[in-house]
């Protein structure tokens, strides 16, 4: 019978969620969910020096931000628990030591001086370090009596020397590495906690984890860890290595380099469902021309046989893309209560209605943090460059926008009520009787009334939304101006 399906994401609290953990987050519960399976949340601390302070919590917050709900994990409990590896450190010396006295392990208790003095002679003569096996051949007297007299020691995996190792990945199909390459690596440390990749295979096999989904980093380390499922007597998993992320020039993505982690996105303007969509497309294509696809969708429409090895390129001007395809899409209350954050920052004039400066935001932005600079002549009217008033697709000049100005002027005045239909309906019936362009008369009066080339709406939706009175008063200044300029 085929066993339940079982992924897991095991990051380690070492600080802030990077896409390439996202990504191996997301396709973890992808693989979990379209195969009808679970999906476990392992905490990996057993690197205690690397440890951060809340990082944790960001775990538990971006996943749940997400929408990656996990079956299992430390917050709520399952039937492996812990979910901790801190927490489960009594479990695996006795499967190193089970190694040990099968063959397939041994002590080891060179100081550090020895290992680093072993390195250096390496790194000198231009050559990979690899231990020594100097401790292999210890006999099982000597071993105790160390251990008696309480010498520090680790528990190494002894690698087999000939031949070499061969595994399947969905991804990258057959991979064969050679022995020789693989060092005796550590299982067990002298602190007593085991090593991620010790603790990884023994918490994979008790937690039935039946895919191990990675990135492709991890291909020639895969080895190490069939061997100790073989040594075990263990059913290995399914791997499915990921590759890589890079960035448009082909270098690799790093926090240290100033590249974005999944937070910054956030903080950046960018939608949480942008950031899911766009990362599950880097490295995995559906079987459609569909590019824009909901949680609830990449879960049905999810495929471990479309991932592809080649690397992926994360493009911020897709990522944008993306973005601005979800604001233009989502329903006009839910941008505004998006938006409203940033324009209550930004526009500190009480009388402007937030509801319809965001109506006009909407299809205008690409990231939420763009909000700010685009409404500040909402305020107040700066002093702005009496050029703007030349357009030569409408056909405007400094003459024909101050004589356009002031035949709006009275008509604007005299308008009751003050709705932007009436607006539209009394300067359009203007521009109709003096045999001018729309334009001719409504970019002067956007000029007039923001000071600004771009704005997001046109002088209709801009007048509205000032008001009657404020309008007028700009429309004034704009004539004033344009009169002293050309006099």
């Amino acid at each position: 019978m085929a066993r339940e399906v079982r992924t897991r994401y095991a990051p380690s609290p070492t600080g802030y969620m990077h896409i390439g953990n996202l990504r191996t987050a997301l396709y973890e519960y992808l693989i979990a969910r379209s195969m009808n399976g679970k999906f476990i949340l392992r905490i990996e601390d057993t690197d205690q020096e690397r440890l951060v302070e809340g990082a944790v919590d960001v775990i538990y917050n971006t996943l749940k931000l997400c929408g990656l709900k996990h079956d299992e994990g430390p917050d709520i409990g399952g039937p492996c628990g812990p979910y901790i590896q801190s927490q489960r450190r009594h479990i695996y010396l006795p499967y190193a030591r089970e190694l040990v006295e099968k063959g397939h392990a041994y002590y080891c208790f060179c100081s550090k001086e020895r290992l680093e003095q072993l390195r250096s002679e390496a790194e000198a003569k231009g050559e990979t370090f690899m231990y020594d096996r100097h401790c292999l051949k210890l006999s099982k007297e000597e071993v105790e009596e160390k251990l008696a007299k309480g010498e520090p020691w680790v528990i190494r995996q002894k690698m087999p020397r000939e031949g070499s190792t061969t595994f399947d990945d969905m991804v990258f199909g057959t991979i064969t590495i050679e022995n020789n390459m693989l060092e005796d690596q550590i299982l067990i440390k002298s602190d007593g906690l085991p090593t991620y990749n010790f603790a990884n295979v023994i918490d994979d096999h008790l937690m039935g984890i039946t895919h191990v989904v990675r990135g492709s980093e991890y291909l020639t380390s895969t080895p190490k860890y069939n061997l100790l499922y073989d040594a075990f007597d263990w059913e290995k998993p399914v791997y499915v290595h990921l590759p890589l992320i890079v960035k448009p020039d082909g270098s690799k993505l790093s926090k240290r380099k100033g590249d974005a982690s999944f937070e910054d996105l956030v903080e950046m303007g960018f939608l949480v469902e942008a950031i899911i969509n766009y990362i599950a497309l880097l490295g995995w294509s559906p079987d459609s021309n569909q590019e824009i696809f909901s949680l609830a969708e990449l879960e049905k429409a999810f495929d471990i046989r479309r991932i592809s090895k080649s690397p992926s390129c994360f493009d911020m001007e897709k990522l944008r893309w993306f973005n601005a395809e979800y604001i233009r899409a989502m329903p006009a209350e839910k941008f505004h209560s998006l938006a409203l954050p940033y324009l209550e920052k930004a526009i500190t004039n009480k009388a402007i209605d937030l509801a319809k400066v965001s109506k006009l935001l909407q299809n205008r932005v690409e990231v939420l943090t763009e909000i700010p600079s685009k409404v500040g002549f909402f305020n107040s009217l700066e002093d702005y460059d009496l050029n703007i008033y030349t357009h030569k697709k409408m056909k405007t000049t400094l003459e024909n926008s101050l004589e356009n100005l002031k035949a709006a002027l009275p008509v604007l005045e005299k308008l009751e009520p003050w709705t932007e239909e009436s607006i539209h309906s009394s300067l359009l019936s203007l521009v109709e009787s003096m045999g001018i362009k729309n334009g001719q008369m409504l970019w002067p009066i956007r000029t007039a009334l923001s000071g600004w080339e771009v704005t997001p709406g046109g002088a209709i939706e801009i007048a509205d939304i000032l008001g009657k009175e404020e309008t007028v008063r700009r429309i004034q200044i704009g004539i004033e101006r344009l009169e002293k300029a050309l006099a």
